[in-house]
């Protein structure tokens, strides 16, 4: 009898050590932290696409002018009658003188025709022609008085381009300083970018 009680006591210590070290948990409790840790496993963070560099291009569009028909001749003859006008920069008032977009500037609004102010503005104007191919009207630009800096500095109208060779008029700062035409000697031809139509 003594053992047999015993023997009770001793099953029933170890089921309560049993019970108390190995306490179920909650099925629902289990779920849910096995459902968070699925979820974190899988949670991704927002991708942002890394964009190609882009370069900026010179998207500037062509400048057209409203020429109004006006004939390339008649520019010219117009032009001519400014010959002698002396040299003064950023001007376009003929009192007073003219720098080379001034020049261009004036004779053009004679006509009034809308012409960009500078120079270097010319280069997204009108249409490019060869050179060996301008004719009367067309206008030339040239790179300023330093011809290693290949940007728009310098710019006239195309009198003629025959065989004896090509003239333009506008005016210069040089020794003339002022409205003349010149032939297109070496010296421009070392500074000269490209002629660009305007008139039919």
């Amino acid at each position: 009898m003594k053992l047999f009680t015993f023997l009770l006591l001793f099953a029933f210590a170890i089921f309560a050590f049993y019970v108390f070290t190995h306490e179920p948990q909650n099925n629902y409790l289990v779920e849910k932290k096995e459902e968070k840790l699925t979820d974190l496993s899988e949670a991704r963070l927002p991708v942002t696409k890394k964009q190609p560099f882009q370069t900026v291009k010179d998207t500037i569009p062509v400048l057209a002018i409203n020429i109004k028909k006006l004939r390339p001749d008649s520019l010219i003859l117009y032009a001519e009658s400014l010959i002698g006008t002396s040299y003064k920069y950023a001007s376009t008032d003929p009192s007073v003188g003219f720098d080379c977009s001034g020049f261009i500037t004036y004779v053009f609004n004679h006509y009034n025709i809308t012409v960009p102010r500078s120079s270097k503005d010319f280069v997204n104007t009108g249409t490019e022609i060869p050179i060996g191919n301008s004719k009367t009207g067309d206008l030339i630009l040239f790179t300023g008085t330093d011809s290693t800096k290949r940007t728009v500095g310098h710019m006239g109208i195309v009198v003629s381009n025959d065989t004896n060779g090509l003239k333009f008029i506008h005016s210069t700062s040089g020794k003339a300083y002022g409205v003349v035409i010149t032939t297109f000697n070496k010296y421009y031809q070392g500074r000269f970018v490209k002629t660009i139509r305007v008139l039919n």
